[in-house]
């Protein structure tokens, strides 16, 4: 089982790295259904996943200035009230109770929907938004936006672990269609860092993280992100974000039913 861990991890690391998808759409479904692991501890293990994994990336955005940290404190001001909010409602109705955990299991299967709409519609979406600058936020209405969007985002890390990836990221372009692909990038994974890390905290306080599963997953993980994101430029994104697509699809289908 631990050997299966490891290349779970791998697996899920070679992904993220090709696509650039978040590894939540991807390691909590997998660990739900092929490994029976429980939905609540399925997402309090990859957010402590998560957390640990992001925060190298956001020392190397960090250091080729591609952060927008105005933008990522506006996401903060709304995703970490809502990270802690979650959390308590979480402890409170019994985050590790059978009942609770089948509704964890259907909000990851949302998550999973929504990112697969991020995935496949994303593009349309920007092209869309830089068509029509009328309909762009500006001021204080694009604060208030950038801080709702940040508590959606926490509310549903929190309790699905999936959606700090390509979720975050198509609400960003939505917002802010001027940024560059690599400001976009930097941007979400660097307001993901304390939010992932503040819900895994949250879950750690829960008791629904598996440290050992944890520290498995780690080690597949570091040289499957590394390999991926050496050979995506040698695999046509298109390809691969449509056998994405077609994949989490089923993975939410399969959640539900």
């Amino acid at each position: 089982m631990t050997l299966s861990y490891i290349v779970s991890g791998f697996a899920v690391g070679l992904l993220v790295g090709l696509t650039g998808v978040g590894g939540g759409s991807l390691m909590t479904p997998l660990l739900t259904l092929l490994f029976g692991i429980s939905p609540t501890v399925a997402v309090g293990t990859d957010l402590a996943f998560a957390s640990a994994t992001k925060v190298a990336g956001t020392f190397a955005h960090r250091y080729r200035g591609t952060v927008h940290w105005d933008i990522v404190r506006r996401l903060c001001l709304g995703a970490l009230p809502a990270a802690v909010l979650a959390t308590l409602a979480l402890k409170y109705f019994g985050a590790l109770d059978k009942e609770i955990g089948q509704i964890i299991r259907y909000s990851i299967a949302g998550s999973v929907l929504l990112t697969v709409i991020a995935i496949v519609f994303r593009t349309r979406m920007q092209h869309w938004i830089t068509a029509h600058p009328e309909r762009q936020l500006q001021g204080t209405r694009l604060v208030v936006a950038t801080v709702v969007a940040g508590a959606v985002l926490g509310t549903l890390v929190t309790i699905s672990s999936i959606g700090a990836g390509a979720v975050g990221a198509t609400l960003l372009v939505l917002l802010y269609p001027r940024l560059s692909p690599a400001e976009i990038a930097g941007t979400d994974i660097a307001y993901a860092v304390p939010l992932t890390a503040i819900a895994a905290l949250g879950h750690w306080w829960i008791g629904s993280i598996n440290w050992e599963l944890l520290a498995m997953l780690l080690i597949g993980s570091v040289p499957g992100i590394t390999i991926g994101s050496l050979a995506a430029r040698a695999v046509p994104e298109k390809i691969l974000r449509t056998l994405l697509a077609m994949t989490l699809t089923g993975v939410a289908f399969k959640l539900v039913f």
